[in-house]
């Protein structure tokens, strides 16, 4: 298709999209799928598979070459998280939160030492990363912070709890945002480059999750960990602010996994419907089950142009945080309803885990909830449009 959308934005994916679109779904194929409901079962981290993302240059996707990332852009990313997310959304949630929370975090506001430290160990998969903003009572409002960083000589020494971290017992590299100035509020937090070397630094309890199940989520623990004064990442007081850039961006890869994650349950009740049979017909041939079809496969649609035109946005450089938030809104709601409806077509077999239908229904309702919830996002995008008048 040639059509356009306002700034320039075409539907037509390039040679080198479709080129990473088709590599990376080969790859789910051949690598996520068939380990997808074990991983489920089990919980286990699937530490294997994602030493194999990282030799292909699906942990840095956004990282440039010189510091062992793949120097593509969001559009790439976008595409890798989305068709990672039709094999098994839980190893897309890992693949998107260790690109686009840590390594980007370092990536994009570390020092040059920071980044030559860390970045290739990141994005060479040679390590896991986390990214520390929730505590257990700061989750939406960021702002409420209580996690403690105390300067000393040449060091800073953090002490602190976080919970609902991504990668918080396999990653050994983490950005933590903690308090240095409490005068200031949002003002006084800072981000740091912490890792598992350091005294004091670990993580704790393992959440049992309703979905996505194999990403490890787990609480960590900073108990008088001395942190060098070098790993402050930027400056004094701006980790509040780097977090909602980071956000921003990780809104566009909760996105596109929410829109794979519809597109593979979407693409298992189509086949279902022309397979099962009922009062001898197709489910497919009834009129109720085609108004199903026809929904879901419409919002898919409008929800992957939506993803596409915030990554599109950010690569050119624009201002994308009501597109990304849009997005984000949009396509996490279409995933839990198509989802849903999935199950429906399905009836009871897809209320058992023989089908995958009801592990993208679990996996699912998290998209409404990271990265910030449904509520945060409409509010995002009540102000920006407000700031425009």
């Amino acid at each position: 298709m040639s059509d356009t959308m306002q700034g320039g934005f075409s539907f037509d994916l390039s040679d080198d999209h479709k080129a990473v679109r088709d590599h990376i779904r080969s790859f789910v194929e051949d690598e996520v799928k068939p380990i997808a409901l074990a991983h489920d079962e089990s919980q286990e981290f699937p530490a294997e598979l994602f030493r194999k993302f990282g030799e292909l240059g699906y942990l840095g996707i956004v990282i440039p070459a010189e510091y062992g990332g793949s120097g593509m852009g969001y559009m790439e990313y976008a595409i890798v998280v989305e068709e990672i997310a039709r094999g098994c959304p839980a190893i897309a949630l890992g693949v998107a939160a260790h690109n686009g929370l840590c390594t980007s975090h370092i990536y994009r506001f570390g020092s040059e030492e920071l980044r030559k430290t860390y970045v290739p160990r990141l994005a060479t998969g040679q390590t896991m990363g986390a990214w520390a903003l929730t505590e257990p009572n700061a989750g939406s409002d960021a702002g409420g912070t209580q996690t403690m960083a105390v300067r000393d000589g040449d060091h800073w020494v953090i002490n602190g709890s976080k919970n609902f971290i991504t990668h918080g017992n396999v990653g050994d590299i983490c950005v933590v945002m903690a308090v240095t100035d409490p005068s200031k509020g949002k003002k006084g937090i800072s981000a740091f480059a912490v890792d598992k070397s350091m005294t004091g630094f670990y993580g704790s309890k393992k959440e049992n999750k309703v979905g996505m199940r194999c990403s490890d989520t787990a609480g960590i623990t900073l108990d008088n960990v001395r942190v060098p004064a070098a790993n402050l990442i930027g400056n004094e007081g701006e980790g509040f602010v780097q977090a909602l850039q980071i956000l921003d961006g990780g809104r566009i890869s909760i996105a596109a996994l929410s829109v794979g994650l519809a597109q593979g349950a979407f693409e298992a009740a189509l086949k279902y419907s022309t397979e099962r049979k009922q009062f001898g017909k197709r489910l497919a041939d009834f009129q109720a089950i085609q108004m199903k079809l026809a929904k879901m496969s419409m919002e898919i649609d409008a929800a992957r142009a939506m993803t596409y035109k915030a990554a599109w946005m950010r690569d050119q450089g624009m201002d994308f945080t009501l597109a990304a938030s849009q997005a984000k809104l949009f396509a996490s709601e279409v995933s839990v309803r198509t989802s849903e409806e999935a199950i429906q077509i399905h009836g009871g077999y897809g209320y058992i885990k023989e089908y995958p239908v009801e592990k993208y229904w679990r996996d699912s309702k998290l998209l409404t909830i990271g990265e910030g919830t449904s509520e945060i996002q409409k509010m995002v995008i009540a102000r920006k449009l407000l700031a425009e008048i």
